[in-house]
């Protein structure tokens, strides 16, 4: 998936995604992380080259904007075929961690300020 086969033609994004342009499903941002299921699927059939890269590089928890760019992707891309994995069941996706909406702690803030001013 380097943007050329082996005998070094261009492979262009959309026949990556089968000339699909738009997502199935809105689970993935920049930073939702995405991990393989293993073991896959019972169900699950022989992944496609650009799937089975994927699933190697998900052995261990990856966020999104760090696949598209061990990938050399664009992130449409790749949210296509991550799409295809998690309905096939072959990968799970974590959202981000909402931000409290508390207020920062104040004490802490100081210190690390005081710490700072003594540099």
């Amino acid at each position: 998936m380097d943007g050329g086969d082996a005998a070094g033609r261009l492979v262009r994004p959309f026949t990556l995604t089968g000339g699909r342009t738009r997502p199935s499903r809105a689970d993935f941002t920049l930073i939702t992380t995405v991990t393989a299921v293993d073991p896959p699927p019972a169900r699950a059939g022989q992944p496609q080259p650009e799937h089975a890269r994927i699933l190697k590089l998900c052995a261990r928890p990856i966020a999104v904007a760090e696949l598209a760019a061990h990938l050399d992707l664009p992130m449409s891309v790749v949210v296509i075929l991550l799409c295809d994995l998690l309905e096939d069941g072959r990968i799970t996706a974590r959202p981000p961690h909402p931000v409290s909406p508390t207020a920062p702690d104040l004490g802490l803030l100081r210190k690390v300020r005081d710490g700072l001013g003594r540099l």
